[in-house]
């Protein structure tokens, strides 16, 4: 069944739960943190799915990224016996251990956003998300059709292995010089750095972001300070970086649908609790680029925190 009809099928189903009051419980552990729009979409996801299927949800993150704290809240919500665990792993050597332990102690754990690669040998059941060297490679290939040569990838997270993988991609499928410009989330520092990386290198055409308010919005800032004809494409999606490709001053941003991210491992969960449903397999929620042409449809969802 192509991914398409499955969800068709499944949120059909889904509409049926309320009245089956499921009074699951479930935890979700996730490493983004509460400054960050994104993250906010996927929370916004996995409250549907609970008010959806009725369950009980607790939706919890480290104030900063920070594994060790994020594995600390990972075995907190182990100690509770909850109906069912929702983690990223953004880090499989520094998380695995207390995801194995509530893979170990019976819980059904569901990977999302981030884990792809490793989910599999830590017990996880299935992964909701984008295979991110995959999707890097996508929009490095897009952009080297658009004409670029010489990219900086921006890394607000370095040490994430997502976005790692997101710039090893995108250099890949570029094809051409990518120098990674490793930042903090704050995006004055990125505008700053990014200025400062245009002004010592002219040849910089492209610049691909990780994040779409945290670094796009304001990569797009310094090139129009810098005055420079240069490229930028973002991960992720918000209402002003999305206005930006629809007016022609971004090339696409890359969305990965994270609403379902938060949305599809919280419902999967309540189905299992109550009936032993699982999916298959992983479900890939992204990447889809917005280009200009669809960028004005899909503003008013992110303003609302669905896309």
């Amino acid at each position: 069944m192509k991914i398409g009809n499955f969800l068709k099928a499944f949120l059909a189903l889904v509409a049926f739960l309320p009245a089956l009051a499921l009074s699951a419980n479930i935890i979700v552990v996730s490493h983004g943190q509460a400054n960050d729009p994104f993250w906010s979409v996927v929370k916004n996801g996995a409250e549907k799915a609970a008010k959806d299927t009725g369950v009980k949800l607790s939706y919890r993150a480290p104030e900063t990224f920070d594994m060790v704290a994020m594995a600390q809240l990972i075995e907190a919500a182990t100690n509770q016996e909850p109906d069912g665990l929702v983690v990223s792993i953004p880090d499989g050597d520094a998380l695995g251990p207390a995801i194995r332990k509530a893979v170990a102690a019976g819980i059904p754990v569901i990977s999302m956003n981030s884990g792809s690669d490793v989910s599999k040998s830590l017990g996880v059941t299935l992964h909701v998300g984008q295979e991110e060297f995959y999707a890097g490679k996508v929009a490095g290939e897009k952009l080297k059709s658009m004409g670029g040569k010489v990219g900086l990838c921006i890394n607000h997270e370095v040490g994430n292995v997502a976005l790692d993988q997101r710039c090893a991609g995108f250099a890949e499928g570029f094809g051409g010089k990518v120098t990674v410009l490793p930042t903090g989330n704050d995006p004055t520092e990125i505008r700053s750095k990014v200025t400062a990386s245009l002004a010592s290198n002219r040849s910089i055409d492209t610049i691909i972001a990780l994040g779409a308010s945290l670094a796009g919005e304001p990569a797009v800032e310094a090139v129009k300070r810098s005055r420079s004809r240069v490229m930028v494409a973002s991960f992720d999606l918000s209402a002003n970086f999305l206005a930006s490709v629809a007016k022609g001053e971004a090339a696409f941003a890359i969305d990965q649908q994270q609403y379902l991210q938060g949305y599809l491992p919280v419902a999967f969960l309540a189905l299992h609790s109550k009936y032993g449903l699982m999916p298959g397999g992983n479900v890939p929620s992204g990447p889809n680029l917005i280009t200009k042409d669809k960028a004005s449809q899909v503003v008013n969802l992110s303003r609302k925190g669905i896309r």
